[in-house]
């Protein structure tokens, strides 16, 4: 007979048993703030930078907490659901995974206070809903700004700044007009059907970030393949195919038994796909942009009708091209119908510091493509320019689905802490502490920036209290302060966050650190080490 007298006497040899507070809870609960204090500080403008060297050994220098907890590969169970909390975050809204895991990270510690005083798990998790359910219903009363026209450059770039400003805050006004400009000329007439794929990035080594640019249409980062750079008003056809003679399905011989059959052989082969090209050019073709190989043959033959030839260097740029010319795609080597050429105004081969391009550009056309062109020295630069555009351009995404906004630089955060504190009070029961710790841990925003920024964060804190006690709502950190007051209205400054994009951010931690709150029990089986093949011997011999 089996004797079990603990649990782990149920499991194989080689398997854990963790549970109670001290094993199980606290422990994951030191697990996930061990992950938000690594990202806490790449918080807001200030925020500092992390190298990270992957499996690969590719070196990434970025403040982005997308990218850092995508590269760090995180292993212990509780900090992937909060790590997971944060990719469903940058997934849906494509912003403030940074703020999902700091605040899971501070409602973890807040819930380890609340645990060690002997308050049930039960009660903390019914606190932090409640409280959350409040906060949800008390940021819609904090809205400061809404947005009137979506395809105002000025308006847009206003707003705009704040997403940029927390990656690269010297460059915000630069990149935040620019990324203004690329989406407002792609957005459709129904703004809420807006693709952020749309917008492409070419990033070019060399120049400046000042030298970045946009333009309307699309980029290779590859010039033409023959001696024709630069074609006006061209009708574009695209294949998706190569440029080649055809080859039969079946094999066959052919007997020539002169010279002279050989030459009227190869000459009838030429002519039929001379047709073929001069079809092509009498449907008004002046580019041609092929997916697959381009005989020497075809080239010759391009290059007599004076058709500019260029190569996509995949299926997907390919696809890019069709819709920033509105062409569609030939799987047939054959003259196009009118409807399926695209039409671009300049397409045009141009040399960007050393590195020679094609341009799609329209100038009177309607274009599905724009590109932002991004210069910088170094290639770590020019990465990390391109994840602070992708934010700007996400963050135009979430405005055209809801156009509200609220202040930024932690005030819409201590005013909620304020109301929730209130709120907190009428609660008899135990559930009150939790509420209190919920409102108590939103602090941590204003008090991370005051930190990153190298103020005094009690003090600030304090004066932020002491403005919103006064209805100064909208009164927030003030990062560029000189002098000793270090806080100033944020609506003011032009500093706001997305109503939604925050609403989701608080709502995936608070549901993160509720499910690891009511893990009471850990149980790991024996690893699975798996079948190796044996290593042959040496000098082994094989009878034949």
């Amino acid at each position: 007979m089996f004797s079990v007298a603990r649990p782990s006497d149920l499991l194989k040899k080689g398997s854990k048993h963790l549970s109670g507070l001290e094993e199980a809870v606290l422990k994951n609960a030191e697990a996930v703030k061990q992950l938000s204090r690594i990202t806490r500080t790449s918080l807001g403008p200030n925020g500092m930078k992390k190298m990270i060297i992957n499996a690969n050994q590719k070196v990434f220098v970025t403040s982005d907490a997308a990218t850092i907890m995508k590269e760090m590969e995180i292993v212990h169970p509780a900090a992937k659901m909060a790590v997971m909390a944060a990719d469903m975050q940058e997934k849906e809204w494509g912003d403030s995974s940074n703020l999902c895991v700091v605040f899971c990270g501070e409602l973890m510690e807040k819930a380890e206070t609340l645990l060690q005083m002997g308050i049930h798990p039960a009660e903390v998790v019914v606190g932090f809903s409640k409280a959350l359910q409040q906060f949800e219903q008390a940021l819609e009363g904090l809205v400061a700004y809404e947005i009137k026209d979506l395809r105002n450059v000025d308006e847009v770039s206003k707003v705009l700044k704040s997403a940029i400003g927390s990656k690269q805050y010297g460059y915000k006004d630069l990149l935040s007009t620019l990324i203004a400009k690329a989406c407002i000329q792609v957005l459709p007439k129904n703004s809420t059907n807006f693709n952020v794929d749309n917008v492409r990035v070419a990033k070019i080594l060399g120049g400046g970030v000042n030298d970045t640019t946009v333009i309307k249409g699309m980029i290779l980062t590859r010039p033409a393949e023959g001696t024709i750079k630069r074609v006006t008003n061209a009708k574009v056809a695209v294949y998706a195919g190569g440029l080649d003679l055809g080859k039969t399905e079946t094999t066959g011989k052919l007997k020539i038994e002169s010279a002279a059959q050989l030459f009227s052989y190869t000459k009838g082969e030429e002519s039929q796909f001379e047709k073929e090209i001069k079809s092509i050019a009498d449907a008004g073709t002046k580019v041609v942009v092929v997916g697959g190989t381009i005989s020497e043959m075809a080239m010759h033959f391009l290059e007599k009708y004076e058709i500019m030839v260029l190569k996509a260097p995949s299926k997907f740029e390919l696809r890019r091209i069709c819709k920033a010319i509105g062409a569609t795609p030939l799987v047939r080597t054959a003259a196009p119908i009118p409807d399926e050429l695209g039409f671009c105004d300049i397409v045009e081969v141009s040399e960007i510091g050393s590195t020679k391009v094609t341009i799609f550009r329209q100038e009177k056309e309607n274009s599905g493509i724009s590109t932002i062109i991004v210069r910088s020295a170094t290639h770590n630069s020019l990465d990390d320019i391109e994840r602070a555009i992708d934010d700007g351009v996400n963050a135009f995404k979430a405005l055209s689905r809801d156009k509200k906004l609220v202040a930024g630089a932690g005030a819409s955060e201590i005013e909620l802490a304020k109301l929730l504190k209130t709120y907190s009070d009428e609660n008899p029961d135990q559930e009150q502490y939790a509420i209190k710790q919920f409102a108590e841990a939103l602090e941590v925003v204003p008090r991370t920036l005051a930190e990153n920024a190298g103020y005094n964060a009690s003090d600030v804190i304090s004066a932020l209290y002491a403005a919103h006690s006064k209805d100064g709502k909208n009164v927030g950190v003030d990062i560029e302060a000189v002098g000793d007051v270090k806080v100033k209205d944020s609506a003011d400054l032009g500093i706001f966050d997305h109503l939604e994009t925050k609403r989701s951010a608080i709502r995936l931690a608070t549901n993160a650190a509720v499910t690891i709150i009511r893990i009471d029990q850990i149980i790991m089986a024996k690893p699975a080490t798996g079948l190796q093949a044996p290593a042959p011997r040496k000098g082994r011999q094989f009878n034949m």
